[in-house]
């Protein structure tokens, strides 16, 4: 489901606070849902599409192309996922080298967990090349076009295609396993 484009003109833009609200009312949950796919932490996902509405409101006045704002936030989220990425691999490094072995091994139960269909997706889709994840969830899940993608990403719409047909290749062998099972 696509939901209707919010037009933001220059009219609006004098008006940042209605614009952002009619931004958030149309956008926000399509935005988290993309932050949920690269973090993989609904709490943390809602915090990133939070900072990026907050940060452009501070910004509403400079922002030359008012039309362009929804680029702007879709561009803003990815940005700072992968900065709250960042960050979570230097505390996950950091509580590693704290605690002794033996908290280490996980619980049984995870493996059975794994057989799900959505958690083996999901796997899947962790193992990718963080660049080949973003370009994946953008045109899969938001369903956007190669051009928006690569202006999102700010990469060349060859570079979207390349990633695009690595990163599902990489998906089809992976889950193969997964598809040959029936568990898919």
């Amino acid at each position: 489901m696509t939901a209707a484009p919010v037009l933001v003109t220059r009219e609006t833009s004098l008006d940042a606070d209605t614009a952002l609200e009619q931004l958030y009312a149309a956008h926000w949950r399509r935005l988290v849902r993309l932050a949920v796919l690269l973090l993989r932490d609904q709490g943390a996902a809602e915090e990133v599409v939070q900072d990026a509405f907050v940060a452009m409101h501070g910004r509403w006045r400079s922002l030359r192309d008012p039309d362009k704002a929804l680029a702007y936030l879709r561009q803003s989220v990815v940005n700072r996922s992968r900065s709250a990425l960042r960050h979570r691999g230097v505390v996950e490094r950091y509580v590693a080298r704290q605690r002794p072995a033996a908290d280490l091994v996980e619980p049984a139960d995870v493996s059975t967990l794994a057989h799900d269909r959505r958690t083996a997706v999901l796997e899947a889709l962790r193992a990718l090349p963080t660049r080949q994840r973003e370009v994946l969830a953008l045109r899969h899940y938001l369903e956007l076009s190669e051009a928006e993608i690569a202006e999102t990403l700010g990469i060349s719409r060859g570079s979207v295609k390349a990633h695009a047909s690595r990163g599902s290749a990489a998906l089809r062998e992976l889950l193969a396993g997964h598809l040959d099972g029936g568990d898919l």
